[in-house]
């Protein structure tokens, strides 16, 4: 005979037919639940990994992955020796100076906040990816002393200018004994580029190096060094040497300068992950129902295994292999499945706007007009062990039910 025991007649339960058609139906859909629960997780999760690396793309676009920030004022010259150290530290591949003023755009009758950032064109290619963004003008465009910007395309759309356009800066300036006062100064436009991501397109402004540290060398905001990593997410663990390099200069990486944006999509999420994970809970609360039906269904059969010396041990496993291998069944289809789906997002969501007549990420409203999927395995894999466990303590209890069931009593009317 098969051994062991409990194995052999818990896979006969699943495999039998004779069970009465409500048992059956509870089977299929406590299944069918596991399946389709575990799926949307691998789905949605995998939706929003691309969401976030499709945002965390196009915000390091523009942005460095790491600043050092001058303890002198805008208009001090960049240290060759901190660069240098900077330049030789193990994953470093790029550097560029920059300046950053907070200022205020001027077209009439608009006035907007924005953030003026000088930039050495022949440097900035080490450090960002701009030139691809640019929608009119070139980078080159950036001279010292043409007074020439590069603006956000939401900013320049807010402000209603043009290539070409006039627009006036305001820097507020705090000198020492004085009151404050703003320095002012006329900008032509010489570009318009679009990132993709609404915080750079709606509120910075490029010019040249020389032209934004000239223009307010008293106004407060930030000067130094940006760097360029060979990967961006290392960049934690790299940081610690640049910040020994940099001796008592401020550095500051992008994780840092986007630390809520990026809690805020861990904790969405977190909590994304949770309710999805319910569904996989209902459909285990199925497998306890279908368990209790067949446990009363087959009290006969348990108390002549009882009888002829079955222990309450054995009678367990056999009830814990038929509603595990259900279970299971259905965790991996379910897996299965949404790791198809989740590979496949590019192909099966212009199908589905096709048929459907509707768009997921409207156009004139998203930047992002395609659904991006990030398929993580570590991901894939804590959620079957998650449906796994579900499973496992949905059988517990019918299981247990089970061997509880007295010989006497379950064969008095037979």
């Amino acid at each position: 005979m098969f051994q062991p025991l409990s194995l052999f007649i818990g896979l006969r339960y699943v495999r039998a037919r004779q069970h009465k058609f409500f048992v059956s139906f509870i089977t299929w859909v406590a299944l069918a639940g596991v399946a389709l629960g575990v799926a949307a997780l691998i789905v949605v999760l995998s939706v929003m990994n691309g969401l976030e690396g499709e945002v965390r793309t196009r915000l390091l676009s523009l942005s460095a992955h790491a600043r050092v920030v001058s303890a002198h004022s805008a208009a001090t010259a960049a240290d060759p020796a901190l660069e240098g150290r900077l330049r030789a530290l193990p994953g470093v591949v790029g550097v560029a100076p920059y300046s950053d003023l907070q200022a205020l755009a001027m077209h009439q009758p608009e006035m907007l906040p924005l953030t003026l950032r000088g930039i050495d064109p022949a440097a900035e290619s080490q450090v960002t990816d701009l030139k691809p963004l640019l929608l009119e003008g070139r980078l080159e465009d950036l001279k010292s002393g043409s007074n020439a910007l590069i603006l956000g395309r939401s900013l320049a759309e807010q402000l209603g200018v043009g290539v070409g356009g006039q627009i006036t800066i305001l820097v507020p300036v705090v000198t020492p004994g004085a009151a404050p006062e703003a320095s002012e100064r006329q900008f032509t436009v010489s570009g318009i580029f679009e990132a993709g991501y609404e915080d750079l397109d709606g509120g910075l402004a490029l010019g040249a190096l020389d032209d934004i540290r000239a223009f307010a060398p008293q106004a407060v905001g930030g000067s130094g060094l940006r760097l360029r990593f060979t990967d961006a997410l290392a960049v934690p663990q790299l940081i610690g040497a640049v910040r020994a390099a940099a001796g008592g200069a401020e550095v500051h990486d992008w994780t840092e300068d986007n630390a809520s944006y990026f809690r805020a999509i861990r904790i969405e999420k977190t909590m994304m992950a949770l309710l999805l994970l319910l569904i996989v809970g209902v459909a285990a609360f199925n497998i306890v129902a279908m368990l209790v039906m067949v446990v009363t269904e087959k009290r006969t059969d348990i108390a002549i295994l009882r009888t002829l010396g079955a222990a309450p041990g054995r009678i367990m496993g056999v009830f814990l292999t038929q509603g595990l291998v259900i279970g299971w069944i259905g965790v991996f289809s379910g897996v299965a499945l949404g790791v198809t789906v989740a590979l496949n997002v590019a192909y099966i969501e212009p199908a589905l706007e096709r048929a459907f007549h509707f768009s997921f990420l409207d156009a004139s409203v998203y930047s992002i007009a395609e659904l991006p999927s990030e398929l993580q395995v570590p991901e894939v894999a804590w959620i079957a062990v998650a449906a796994l466990l579900l499973t496992l303590l949905a059988t517990l209890y019918p299981a247990w039910r089970a061997a509880q069931t007295s010989p006497a009593e379950a064969l008095r009317y037979e």
